[in-house]
């Protein structure tokens, strides 16, 4: 919506302009009247759409032509004024100010025009048979208006007789029945203008053919598809109703819902179906609605969906300037942005498989200017054996989106409506902005969702191969994906202790010599080696050692392509040996050429490590998940490792000398250390297979 409206009053000399200003403001006619009037200023408070309006006043023994110039390009409507006693300030309209008007404003935005016809009131004939001709000929010209000292008579190409009943009833009584006997201290004339700028009919309908323009239909075509909840490509009345009261505030009655309906099926074939609203009758109703010069309801409607005056989706509508993410901080999607987007996948699901065919993903993405999805999604989430996305995968990339580029995240839940579903203020409201990494390990506990993982390694040493197994792709099924369409994300669930959560893979590129901050921000680290071949390793290790050996980030070493014959690595300590001289679990052997789709507890131990950085977890096999790695991770915490060392104090507080060894106390000693030790193993062993 504007800022303002600027009105511009321009005509012949002695048409009465001036009086007609001072008259309609204090509503009393001027006894003394200057060359020119004042510019005034109408606050927003007293106009029906709540913008503030000024007047101008033009007067040509007062003012340059450059002056007039300057003023026509500067307004955003015009009022050519002619007095109706005076043939020839008739003939200027179309003689003088129409193509004065055109020549200094942009052919591609003509500014309106209002004809008013001034001292009607002294004659006894309208001068509408003259100016008939006038509207028809000049689209840009929105209404005439005749004026006489205390009344107005509007006349307009616009506001041909129609069913009221039915306009009212669509676009709600409040906002259908303003008028200028509501306003204070403006009349019908200003009424006008400011609704031709504020409700221009140029963008939304084309006078000659006589019909909506592409981009209004357009823009309503999705309108109608967002309000389509269940997308049977009929308006029932439920929807119909919700329609009505997000745009309007008010629902509507049955006897009226039947009313609209039955007006569409005197008109419109195939306009109603199956007692719901086609698209073809809600364009109907709309074309009608313009066409009987009630084109602010069809304003009214765009505009509650993000619309702004060129038909295109406001940018403060597509990225709302509430949302903050400090650094250290992540996005995620909350509770009910995924009830949405399940919602929507309901919706489009329409055989009902958990997957989206490409034709079912077009049809979603409809709403959408572009098609915001690329080939390479199909290998960045969980697709089924026909390659379409899963439910599971489709929540996995708006994941994705989220957690990468927040901003596009709510640009794509714009198109989709999510403000206007939901009843939320902005789209705003589906993110999650999850507090600073550091406080969450100084709380040793963390309530994100979402947790990257960021994979190093050598060219060709299985990093791709080990991003498509977490999708559960073997190597067969890889080796069918085109080199263009891979992806260097990888995103599916994993669960942790009964928790569902999103792990993200990136691929980095191999040349660690310019790491960015984005390659090292990340939750855990991977370090896949070729087990194969001799010169792999050595990559790994000075990545970690470069870059990640000071941090808290936890790290894991991955030996992959395990089902070929393992090779010595020329480094100077074996794999086993590094990753216990830096206190990283030992090398996890892994592959994907296997018969089915490769294991995936690997994964699961990366989240369990990216959950929780603190407890330094070294377990020795791959799960995570037995009661033997949950002991491991258990005695190699640095809670029991605290415990050890000061229980080593207490047996060992001296020098140990062959008396010593000698002497029943310090066996017994020994005895009590040994026993608390295996007391504690023993009852976390019991706690620990009773949680299973």
């Amino acid at each position: 919506m504007r800022k303002d409206v600027r009105i511009l009053l321009v005509g012949e000399p002695k048409v009465g302009k001036t009086s007609l200003i001072m008259s309609l403001v204090s509503e009393e006619f001027p006894q003394v009247v200057p060359y020119r009037a004042e510019e005034i200023t109408i606050p927003a408070d007293v106009t029906p759409e709540r913008v503030p309006t000024h007047i101008v006043d033009y007067s040509e023994a007062e003012q340059t032509d450059e002056q007039l110039s300057s003023e026509i390009s500067k307004a955003n409507v015009i009022c050519i004024v002619y007095a109706v006693n005076n043939k020839k300030s008739i003939e200027k309209v179309t003689s003088h100010w129409i193509p004065l008007i055109n020549d200094n404003t942009d052919k591609d935005s003509r500014v309106p025009v209002i004809l008013v016809g001034n001292k009607s009131d002294l004659v006894e004939h309208s001068s509408m048979e003259t100016i008939l001709p006038v509207m028809n000929q000049y689209t840009e010209i929105e209404t005439c208006v005749e004026w006489k000292e205390r009344e107005f008579a509007v006349h307009s190409l616009k506001m041909e007789s129609a069913s009221q009943h039915l306009l009212l009833l669509f676009c709600g009584r409040n906002r259908g029945e303003c008028s200028a006997k509501n306003l204070k201290n403006i009349s019908e004339l200003f009424y006008y203008a400011q609704k031709a700028v504020l409700h221009p009919t140029g963008p939304l309908y084309c006078p000659e053919e006589k019909r909506m323009k592409p981009a209004c239909i357009k823009a309503l075509t999705r309108i109608f598809k967002v309000s389509d909840l269940d997308n049977d490509g009929i308006l029932n009345d439920n929807e119909l109703n919700f329609f009505q009261r997000t745009c309007f505030n008010a629902p509507l009655a049955s006897q009226a819902l039947e009313d609209v309906k039955n007006v569409v099926r005197k008109n419109v074939i195939d306009g109603v179906c199956d007692n719901g609203l086609t698209l073809k009758g809600f364009l109907f109703l709309h074309t009608l609605f313009i066409q009987r010069g009630r084109h602010e309801t069809t304003w009214t409607v765009l505009r509650r969906f993000g619309y702004d005056d060129d038909l295109e989706l406001h940018q403060d509508y597509l990225f709302p300037l509430t949302l903050k993410v400090p650094p250290d901080c992540t996005t995620e999607l909350n509770h009910n942005a995924y009830l949405f987007l399940q919602s929507v996948f309901d919706k489009h699901d329409k055989d009902r498989d958990c997957a989206l065919s490409p034709e079912e993903l077009k049809d979603l993405f409809d709403v959408f200017p572009y098609m915001p999805w690329g080939l390479d999604v199909n290998n960045t989430v969980c697709t089924n054996d026909e390659g379409w996305i899963t439910n599971q995968g489709y929540l996995s990339q708006w994941t994705l989106t989220t957690y990468l580029d927040v901003q596009r995240c709510l640009e794509y839940l714009g198109y989709l409506g999510y403000s206007i579903i939901s009843e939320q203020e902005s789209q705003a409201a589906a993110i999650t902005v999850t507090r600073d990494k550091k406080i969450d390990l100084q709380k040793k506990q963390t309530q994100r969702s979402v947790f990257r993982c960021n994979v190093f390694g050598d060219s060709g040493s299985g990093k791709s191969g080990f991003l498509q197994a977490f999708l559960g792709r073997n190597l067969t099924r890889q080796n069918i994906v085109s080199e263009e369409h891979m992806s260097y994300y990888a995103i599916s669930t994993a669960y942790v202790y009964g928790q569902e959560k999103y792990l993200l893979l990136h691929e980095v590129f191999p040349d660690f010599d310019v790491l960015s901050d984005a390659d090292m921000a990340c939750d855990i680290v991977c370090l896949v080696y070729d087990a194969s071949n001799p010169h792999s390793f050595e990559y790994c290790a000075r990545v970690f050692k470069q870059y990640f050996m000071d941090t808290k980030t936890p790290c894991m070493m991955i030996a992959a392509k395990s089902d070929l014959q393992e090779t010595k690595q020329l480094y100077a300590l074996t794999p086993l040996e590094f990753c216990r001289k830096h206190k990283m679990p030992p090398p996890q052997a892994f592959t994907c050429n296997t018969a089915g789709a490769p294991c995936k507890d690997i994964y699961t131990k990366l989240t369990t490590m990216a959950m929780h950085p603190h407890a330094r977890l070294r377990c020795m096999c791959t799960c995570n998940r037995c009661t033997f790695c949950h002991l491991q991770n258990f005695i190699n915490s640095e809670l029991v490792q605290t415990v050890k060392a000061k229980l080593y104090t207490a047996i060992l507080s001296r020098h140990v000398t062959q008396a010593d060894l000698k002497s029943s106390a310090f066996w017994l000693r020994v005895s009590v250390g040994a026993t608390v030790f295996a007391v504690l193993g023993f009852a976390m062993y019991r706690v620990l297979l009773k949680q299973r």
